[in-house]
């Protein structure tokens, strides 16, 4: 489904049977338009299997067709008829592979025998399942120390598979646990728990039922997590402002036709979803954030000294929160002509949408990663809960922080275990149950992974799914610090471009999908799933695997424990593998937010994890939610007029790096990726003209010319200075230091670049 190259105006609406034609294309290119129609009746469903993409929650009453267009995408992208079988890697060369696009890697199909790569034929050739864990044990064995290891972890891994994970390793003996958080929400998991004293969001689904306003920022629902727009849509329709802010004007933010809605899908209307869209500039969130909550403080001042009503809640402020004063002291000392060139919008702009809030007796704000993927991300996200403080809308029906995870369990592997700085108290319930010690040093992110592999300290790199080598930053030099590898890993299901950039030796090693049966000693296992609203519940498998070479995640962590560690080791990997119910016993046993695991999962929409911050309990040093205050902008607003302030975006056919076509239905674009989006204006000011090919180059001043070429100039409606590529083919410009120093979120929606006359004026292949 490459399809032909164009750029043309789309002005539908957002789903509708829009997607509908978009879903039934995916599900015949991929040889499952039965199948994979079945298939999806029971995704999100209490008896059925969790959708593999976004984290969205389920309703509590489910209806026949809990699946959106990108989630039926992710269904028939796994349950596909293609094989990638030793057949298709005995005919190419993994250097003939490395000249392939990522669409076409991926659309080989499933993997079906476990891998390894022959250095004196460049191919993979097939091993068995013991032949792979014995390569993997000698690797981890012969490491002098086992901070030279890395383990990886992607949100598709289940809580059983991820608790597994962490045991082994830290069995082995290192916190290195660098993880797809790392790359996306961490700025969550850091900058909220100073502030509310917990790094999750507040909100629950039936708070969009009843909540007066809601407030966007740097989230395209539509196309990152298109179940969304139901509750979106509601929300508008009963009468709820939702204002938008957004480099974009993205379809999805102006107006939804619902596939489900019978009445829509025959007259061929819509719903209007944002009542405001404020198109802000790159990175100029923090300036908007602080003027509306100027106009807040100066517009509480003005009624309280006429003796009217106040527009913050004063007893909230001062019976849950410390730190006021210094907050309100700074919005008064930032200046609106600051505020308006920095944020790109007027002042009588964002004073409309402060309005907006104070009068609102309920607000939810929303937020992704244009929020957290920016040098100063943690700092965005204490602001976005500054401004959900001076409320009270912390701790109320129909109010809260949501921030808005990616991908399917991305919350629940950090809630398990999986992270690189455990807190004492996990560590010692764990030595408790276990009988070992497990290490405390703090370990690796994605980014000191990175330099750790740059510099030679790390020699091992083994990943539970994921496409890292694409994701990361940087290509230049870190695709250069994973060729220097002395054995890299990779868990899939699909062949990615980390099996083509790869060590010295090289594991593939396929495992069943979240549609599969997963039959085991004790019977057909179901894993578990935290969702971006902490809500817990079951997910199992339908289809037949796509291989009967396929193992389980759960299996593959277990064989790999029991190379590495043998008869040393204290757990009983086998009993584990055989019944999923004693992962979960143990679970709970570790943490016990997880009371009756086993028995709260079997109930109809499973269960919450309960938000200390949703009951106003705050577990912050002071016992009090914190006003964080920040000073300035957080970027370089004194850069040459000559630079643009690039964010890297997703094409709405495409789920983090899986991409299921080259088009872009919602911004007009097919069969091509290599653009950029630019505003006309900014066009003609540079001297260029539209679908002129430039080269992108990164402002940075360490000595590294960072380039991606030949893009084509696409006039879109964007702010003045700004402009935007898609992600990850943008990721080579984004220096690896260039991150948020307190959570290390690379700052991919926020890089300095330049743009140059293409030396060769050629459409791209």
């Amino acid at each position: 489904m490459s399809g032909k190259k164009s750029i043309e105006r789309y002005d539908e609406p957002a789903g509708g049977w829009g997607a509908l034609r978009a879903l039934g294309e995916h599900l015949i290119e991929q040889d499952v338009a039965i199948k994979g129609a079945t298939t999806l009746l029971r995704m999100n469903q209490p008896l059925g299997f969790d959708c593999p993409g976004c984290a969205w929650p389920d309703p509590k009453h489910t209806s026949s067709f809990e699946f959106c267009e990108n989630g039926g995408k992710a269904v028939a992208w796994e349950a596909t008829a293609k094989r990638c079988t030793p057949e298709f890697f005995a005919a190419h060369t993994v250097t003939e592979l490395g000249t392939w696009s990522d669409y076409q890697l991926e659309m080989t199909g499933r993997l079906t025998h476990p891998m390894a790569y022959d250095q004196a034929t460049d191919r993979y050739l097939p091993v068995t399942w013991d032949e792979a864990f014995a390569t993997i044990g000698r690797h981890l064995s012969a490491l002098p120390d086992p901070n030279m290891a890395e383990f990886y972890t992607s949100g598709r891994t289940s809580n059983e598979a991820a608790f597994l994970y962490q045991l082994f390793v830290r069995e082995y003996g290192t916190n290195n646990f660098p993880d797809c958080s790392n790359m996306c929400h961490e700025a969550t998991s850091v900058g909220l728990p100073l502030s509310l004293g917990v790094g999750k969001g507040t909100v629950l689904l039936e708070d969009f039922d009843r909540t007066d306003c809601i407030f966007i920022f740097g989230q395209n629902p539509g196309t990152n997590s298109p179940r969304m727009m139901t509750s979106l849509r509601d929300a508008s329709r009963r009468g709820a402002a939702i204002i938008s802010f957004n480099p974009f004007r993205e379809r999805s933010l102006e107006r939804f036709q619902a596939p489900r809605n019978p009445i829509e899908m025959a007259t061929l209307t819509s719903t209007p979803i944002s009542s405001r869209l404020h198109q802000v500039k790159v990175g100029g969130d923090l300036a908007v954030l602080k003027g509306l909550m100027k106009v807040l403080v100066e517009e509480d001042e003005r009624l309280r000294s006429e003796r009217q009503i106040e527009a913050l809640d004063w007893d909230f402020i001062h019976g849950h929160t410390d730190g006021v004063e210094a907050l309100v002291a700074d919005l008064k000392a930032t200046r609106w002509e600051d505020i308006e060139r920095r944020s790109g919008l007027s002042r009588a702009a964002i004073e409309e949408a402060a309005y907006v809030y104070m009068k609102a007796e309920k607000a939810i704000v929303v937020y992704g990663m244009g929020i957290t993927q920016h040098r100063h991300g943690a700092k965005s996200v204490q602001q976005l809960a500054n401004l959900c403080l001076l409320k009270g809308n912390i701790g109320k029906d129909g109010a809260g922080l949501c921030p808005v995870r990616g991908h399917s369990n991305v919350q629940g592997d950090r809630t398990v275990g999986v992270t690189e700085i455990p807190a004492a108290e996990f560590l010692s319930r764990l030595e408790k149950r276990f009988g070992f010690k497990p290490p405390t040093a703090h370990g690796h992110n994605v980014v000191t992974a990175l330099e750790a592999m740059i510099e030679g300290r790390a020699r091992v790199f083994i990943s539970m799914g994921g496409n890292i080598v694409a994701a990361i930053p940087d290509w230049q030099v870190t695709h250069d610090a994973f060729r220097r590898l002395a054995l890299s890993v990779h868990v899939s299901t699909k062949l990615n471009r980390s099996h083509i950039v790869h060590g010295s030796e090289a594991l593939i090693l396929p495992c069943l999908g979240r549609t599969e049966i997963d039959l085991q000693a004790a019977g057909p296992q179901c894993i578990t799933v935290e969702d971006s609203m902490s809500m817990v519940h079951a997910s199992t498998g339908m289809n037949k695997p796509a291989s009967e070479h396929l193992k389980s995640e759960p299996a593959i962590v277990a064989g790999m424990a029991h190379a590495t560690l043998g008869i040393r080791s204290v757990v009983d990997w086998e009993i584990f593998v055989a019944d999923y119910n004693l992962i979960r016993d143990a679970i709970e046993d570790v943490f016990p937010i997880f009371d009756s695991y086993n028995t709260r999962i079997r109930l109809a929409g499973g269960f919450h994890l309960t938000s200390t911050a949703r009951e106003r309990n705050w577990m912050t040093a002071s016992g009090k939610a914190s006003f964080l205050p920040f000073e300035g902008f957080g970027d370089d607003s004194d850069l040459d007029d000559d630079v643009l302030w690039l964010t890297s975006v997703r094409s709405h056919d495409q789920y983090n790096t899986t991409l299921y076509s080259l088009s872009d239905r919602y911004r007009g674009v097919f069969g091509q990726r290599d653009v950029l989006f630019i505003s006309a204006e900014e066009i003609e000011k540079r001297g260029f003209k539209p679908d002129e090919r430039v080269d992108l180059v990164t402002v940075s001043d360490d000595g590294i010319e960072r380039v991606v070429r030949n893009f084509k100039l696409v006039a879109h409606g964007f702010p003045a200075g700004c402009c935007a590529a898609y992600y990850p083919e943008t990721n080579p410009l984004v220096p690896l230091q260039a991150h948020d120093p307190m959570s290390f979120t690379p700052s991919y929606k926020g890089i300095p670049i330049r743009i140059m006359r293409a030396f060769v004026q050629v459409e791209a292949v």
